[in-house]
């Protein structure tokens, strides 16, 4: 737990978010607050926390989703060895892809990084962007 930048995302129902995260995408509670419907996720040093709305204490002076989707315009990239077990860990649970796997390069100075990707939607709507890294070349 040390990095400089966790996000917290606002959920419906924290047990059906822990079992998407934790049993179908790999994640690992590094520990709970059942009584606030709170768990603190890791996966390779990515770290995210899950709050249930109007369970303990809620930042809310109408900050908080109303509605689903949650989190619109927002999708947290997350880098991982390989995308392809995720996906078929989707598969296996029959959870929707977002959008399918694909190969983007994106400019950086002279060059270009790659990414092989996917997105996929948490319970509540969230946009999850995983990806593995192709390296980089020149333009």
């Amino acid at each position: 737990m040390g990095n400089v930048l966790v996000p917290e995302l606002a959920v419906s129902d924290w047990r059906v978010s822990r079992r998407f995260y934790c049993d179908i995408l790999g994640f690992e509670c590094l520990y709970q607050r059942e009584e606030d419907g709170f768990c603190y996720l890791n996966l390779g040093g990515a770290e995210l926390m899950i709050d249930q709305i109007g369970l303990g204490r809620d930042f809310d002076d109408g900050h908080l989703p109303k509605r689903y989707p949650f989190g619109k315009g927002l999708n947290l990239q997350i880098k991982v060895p390989q995308i392809q077990p995720m996906i078929d860990a989707l598969s296996a649970a029959k959870w929707p892809i977002f959008l399918g796997p694909e190969d983007k390069w994106y400019r950086k100075d002279r060059g270009e990084v790659g990414n092989r990707q996917f997105i996929v939607a948490d319970p509540d709507g969230y946009l999850l962007r995983f990806f593995e890294d192709l390296g980089w070349r020149r333009i």
